[in-house]
């Protein structure tokens, strides 16, 4: 199928390339903040290797769940009675850059401002990320949207890889500069927040509102906050009536509890476990993320072929074999291939369940639907890293059970999926059927 072919009447491939780029420029927040460079320097220079520095920072990770779980889903409510998606877009988008940007200010004394800005721009970068997803229904025909959110998921890897390349020409820079590797690190934050606001641009000014997120005929002038959380209220018992879209807001939490861990804690397991040095880590990931790009591209295509099920079960078995092989492998070059492969699965799964939420959130509610995702997600983002930190914690720093017991995760995701039937769940909101 063809580009045109895979959109829907209306929707130009400029539009679809300004919707991509929105991946594109949000993915070095992820690469470069929360998992390559600034979580590892965090644990080593900032909490100085404390027993308790896991923990602090998936704990500031946790409170900005916490806050999206609280806000997004009322948001979501807010956008779209009023037709505001796009200014939460903007506003997301402004609030992270500045808020990453701001890190490179914090020393290596400055534990508390550190843990605060974190909280922030994770909060910020959450927001854009479950906005920026409600409008690919919108934009992909329903036999399409698998492969539509595979290529934004896909040129998502090519921006962090250019925002990870361009932090590591700078470390590998310090010597020249009198600089150590670790002292090089803040000024990443910078080229991390100044790629995110020009890739963001085109996403920013070209989205355009449709009849979903225009304001609806009778909807109060202004949407309060008791209003918008009644009507999420309204919302909750409709989705728990679906029995496929509830299932699948479970099996989300399940899996991006692991995917979290994964995206948290790669740096700090490679450098505490495996003795990875900053450059060599930021080596890792940057390979890690051209598997995750090959993923995304590859499996967009395979999932709309074989079906959005049979497609995240692949990728569950991916990431069950990726906690064995990197809890029980001691060698670097099991290490390398377990990341390969957390590679390859991360972009399929994220591409596969975004676009499956597509299939069964009713249209014309897709920014309230995507904030009940977005909510699941934080969930995952709570329980994931937090259990990850708590095992390293009270076992005295035993990194190797904490990704172990993040397996579990995986497992019990692909018993859940076992139940969801996207036909059924499609026809319950009015939509088409996979097949």
């Amino acid at each position: 199928m063809s580009i045109r072919g895979a959109l829907r009447p209306g929707v130009s491939r400029r539009e679809l390339l300004a919707w991509a780029l929105y991946d594109f420029a949000n993915s070095g927040y992820t690469t470069v903040v929360l998992t390559a460079v600034y979580s590892a320097y965090f644990v080593a220079a900032i909490a100085g290797n404390a027993d308790w520095a896991s923990l602090a920072w998936t704990s500031a990770l946790a409170v900005s769940s916490l806050l999206v779980m609280i806000t997004m889903p009322v948001l979501g409510v807010w956008a779209d009675e009023r037709g505001r998606r796009g200014f939460l877009l903007r506003l997301s988008t402004v609030g992270c850059v500045l808020s990453t940007a701001a890190l490179a200010f914090v020393g290596t004394e400055m534990l508390v401002a550190a843990l605060l800005l974190i909280v922030v721009s994770n909060y910020f970068f959450t927001m854009g990320e479950s906005t920026v997803a409600a409008y690919l229904p919108e934009l992909a025909r329903q036999e399409a949207i698998g492969r539509v959110s595979g290529w934004g998921w896909g040129l998502g890897y090519f921006g962090g890889m250019l925002t990870l390349g361009l932090s590591l020409f700078w470390v590998l820079g310090a010597p020249s500069r009198g600089e150590t590797a670790g002292q090089a690190v803040p000024f990443t934050m910078l080229i991390t927040a100044f790629v995110f606001a020009v890739a963001a641009l085109p996403s920013l000014l070209m989205l355009r509102e449709r009849a979903g997120t225009v304001p609806r005929e009778g909807a109060p002038r202004a949407l309060g906050f008791f209003a918008a959380l009644g009507r999420m209220r309204q919302i909750w018992r409709e989705a728990y009536a679906l029995v496929d879209l509830r299932r699948m807001l479970v099996l989300g939490a399940l899996y991006q509890a692991g995917i979290s861990v994964v995206i948290a804690l790669a740096a700090v397991y490679a450098q505490q476990v495996m003795g990875f040095t900053e450059v060599q880590t930021m080596t890792l990931i940057f390979t890690v993320n051209i598997a995750a790009a090959a993923g995304a591209f590859g499996f967009g295509h395979v999932q709309d072929y074989v079906g959005h099920r049979v497609a995240l079960a692949a990728t569950l078995v991916g990431w069950i074999a990726v906690t064995l092989l990197a809890g029980l492998g001691h060698s670097v070059g099991v290490f390398w291939i377990a990341a390969t492969l957390a590679g390859l699965c991360m972009g399929s799964s994220q591409s596969a369940g975004r676009a499956m939420l597509g299939w069964l959130a009713p249209s014309g509610r897709l920014t309230e639907y995507y904030g009940l995702w977005a909510f699941a997600g934080r969930v995952a983002a709570i329980i994931g890293p937090v259990s990850y930190g708590l095992v390293t914690w009270l076992s005295g720093g035993q990194h190797r059970w904490a990704i172990l017991g993040t397996g579990v995760f995986f497992v019990a995701a692909l018993f859940v999926l076992r139940g969801i039937d996207l036909d059924r769940g499609a026809r319950a909101t009015g939509g088409q059927t996979e097949r």
